[in-house]
């Protein structure tokens, strides 16, 4: 099953399904959260178990997404559409190979000028 942590290792998580190919997100709120483009992988709710969730602090960035990351370190961890029956999960804060690849990239429109994507994949305006 695939685990993760944040940097400090306050806050655990584990996934009971394998990982879904993750996107890069690439809008103005996901590269401010993360400091680049955001990577994340999608899982059921009921497939993520947390542990040191008394660290666990969470932003809301929208009425209808709010943002998970650790309150020690700031290591960012989790997407979560609030109505949603998934969540969005960090690649960065996946332990170990990951199982998966990246799959296409999002919200390209609002993609940094000092960077480029030349991996060849799917690119989406939004």
């Amino acid at each position: 099953m695939p685990q993760g942590s944040c940097l400090c290792g306050a806050i655990r998580f584990e996934v009971s399904t394998p990982l879904n190919p993750p996107d890069a997100c690439h809008c103005s709120q996901c590269r401010k959260q993360s400091g680049h483009f955001f990577a994340s992988t999608d899982v059921p709710k009921s497939a993520l178990t947390v542990t040191g969730d008394e660290s666990l602090r969470w932003f809301q960035s929208s009425e209808k997404v709010r943002r998970g990351f650790c309150g020690t370190c700031g290591s960012t961890l989790f997407w979560d559409p609030v109505f949603r029956d998934w969540i969005g999960i960090a690649m960065g804060a996946i332990d170990g190979p990951s199982g998966t690849h990246l799959a296409h990239h999002i919200f390209v429109s609002q993609k940094a000028d000092y960077y480029s994507i030349t991996d060849g994949l799917p690119q989406n305006q939004r």
